[in-house]
This record gives C-alpha cells, sequence and structure tokens, in this order.
C-alpha cells in the first residue's frame, strides 16, 4: 500500500478527472478475487457520489454489454492485466467510444496499454507464501480503488447530508439524518425556572419534567445557568436551610448549550466529553429552545 500511495501522480489525477467528466454511468468489471474487488468499487463510488455499477466481463460477452453506452467509464480491474473476458470486450468498449480506466498490476499488459488511463497497482509480490492466491495484489487494488472513490468525494464536495441520503436504512442513516431538533424536549416538557425562583419550586419542576434538571433563564428567556440533582446533593451536604435560596443563587452559570441543526450524535460526543447527562438547546441570543438528554439519544437507536 505503501508502495501503491507513491504513484498517486497526474496520472491518478487523469483518471478522477475521466470519471468527473463522465456524463453516463461508472462500470466497474473484473474477473476473480479482482471481480471481487471491483464489486465493492462499484458500491463505494454510487454510496460517494458516484453513479457505478458492476457488470461481470464474462456476462458482458452474452449481452451484459448493452448496460454500457458511449457515455460510460469502464473501470477494468487484473492483476496480469490479460484476463481474457475482459480483453475480450476492450474493442466493443473503443468501437462504442466509452473511455476506459485500467487497475493492474502490470504496466506492460494488453489492457494496460489499451486504456486511456492505467493505474498502476503491482505488487512486489502475494502474501500467500505459494506466491499464488491473490493477497496483496487484491489488497493494493482494493486501496487505489478506495483512492479514487474518496478523490472522487472530495472534487464533489460530497458531504454528510449527501451520504446520508444514500444510506436511509440502519443505524448508520439514523446516526447521519437524526439532529437535536428531532430529539430535544421543548415546550411543557423542558424543565426552566426563572433566576429568581425559589430552589423549593426549582426542585418541584425537575420533579415534574424527570430530567434531572432545570435551565435556569433570564427576563428574555436566555439561558444564564443549569441546576441539576447533582448539584442539589452536593448542596444538601454543605449548606442547611437551602429551601430558601434562589435558583440563581445555588445554578451553576454558563452551562454548555448546544444548537437545534447539530446532529444528534455530535451532542452525544458533547455529553460524553464533559461528563454531563444533559444539555440545553439555545437559539440566538442564547434563547432556550429545549434540552437534549443522554437517554434520549440512546433511545433514537442510533448508535
Amino acid at each position: 500500500m505503501a508502495a501503491v500511495s507513491a504513484r498517486l501522480d497526474e496520472t491518478f489525477a487523469g483518471a478522477v478527472q475521466l470519471v468527473l467528466s463522465c456524463q453516463g454511468r461508472t462500470v466497474v468489471s473484473g474477473m476473480g478475487k479482482s471481480g471481487h474487488v471491483a464489486r465493492k468499487l462499484a458500491s463505494t463510488l454510487a454510496s460517494t457520489g458516484t453513479p457505478a455499477f458492476f457488470v461481470h466481463p464474462a456476462e458482458a460477452s452474452h449481452g451484459d454489454l448493452g448496460m454500457i453506452t458511449a457515455q460510460d467509464v469502464l473501470i477494468a480491474l487484473s492483476n496480469s492485466g490479460e484476463s481474457a473476458e475482459l480483453l475480450a470486450i476492450v474493442p466493443f468498449i473503443k468501437r462504442e467510444g466509452a473511455r476506459l480506466i485500467a487497475i493492474t498490476g502490470n504496466s506492460s499488459s494488453t489492457l494496460a496499454r489499451e486504456a486511456d488511463v492505467h493505474l498502476d497497482a503491482g505488487v512486489e509480490e502475494e502474501a500467500c507464501p505459494l506466491g499464488l492466491a491473490p493477497t496483496a495484489s487484491t489488497t493494493a487494488a482494493l486501496a487505489l480503488g478506495d483512492a479514487l472513490a474518496v478523490a472522487l468525494l472530495e472534487a464533489r464536495g460530497f458531504d454528510r447530508d449527501d451520504f446520508a441520503r444514500s444510506h436511509p436504512g440502519g443505524a448508520l442513516g439514523r446516526r447521519l439524518l437524526t439532529y437535536v431538533r428531532d430529539v430535544m424536549r421543548q415546550g411543557d416538557s423542558m424543565p426552566s425556572v426563572a433566576r429568581g425562583t425559589k430552589l423549593s419550586q426549582a426542585i418541584l419542576e425537575m420533579s415534574r419534567k424527570g430530567l434531572g434538571m432545570t435551565a435556569v433563564v433570564d427576563e428574555e428567556a436566555r439561558v444564564i445557568g443549569i441546576f441539576t440533582d447533582g448539584d442539589l446533593r452536593r448542596l444538601m451536604s454543605r449548606a442547611s436551610n437551602i429551601l430558601t435560596l434562589t435558583a440563581g443563587e445555588v445554578m451553576t452559570p454558563n452551562p454548555i448549550t448546544i444548537g437545534r441543526e447539530v446532529l444528534a450524535v455530535e451532542a452525544l460526543k458533547v455529553m460524553e466529553t464533559h461528563k454531563i447527562t444533559a444539555v440545553v438547546v439555545v437559539g440566538s441570543e442564547q434563547k432556550v429552545e429545549g434540552v437534549v438528554q443522554l437517554h434520549d439519544l440512546w433511545g433514537t437507536q442510533m448508535f
């Protein structure tokens, strides 16, 4: 992989540009173990902003060549560069007008010579002690294919939201599609008291809302502090007659806050970093909009 990375030069950039300028689809093909790598590359490209699909070279000669048009780019993988099934479809690719990128381990091979762009994935030897089973060579081709996919992702400006749209199912989709606004407590479910509220009333607010905390706000509904059940326990251990105190006197000022448009997974990171179980959600001018509690995040089954 280190040797392959040293070959990421203008030729690699040319391959990226060829796919970027493609008006059709990126078709990926390969036989045997190279075929498995090709399938993975097609899937990675498709999920990162480059429309792509896999065509089996043996099936291509029996009708599946009709899937490839003049507007497409074919990425052909073959360690030897002499796979008969791939070479059999090269004349069609040339005649049709599609462009060809070859990823091989032999820059002198027929496939490399026929390609518009050749990417060298050659290795000195296989990891297989017999020197026969494709091992190091498939790893190199896989890494080179992933590098191509990531370079294309960056060139297209493909971001988290784009990724989420192509991964709506499962935990990954939920992590990328769930925002703080989707899980925060707000309105009557949001515990909040004024700074002049007696501690006894603040405790009632915490009990009613069941989050083990309450935000403390000023006259403009801006968050100025937070009071938690942990603060209450610590207060009781060192003071007497605490119920006469006000929320403003016992709160922790300048609490950690977060915006409603932040990903829920980022809110979880904030809580883990600061070892807290809830974070206040604020809008413009630090005005309280809601609160996110740790159990709310786990309840989304994002993780």
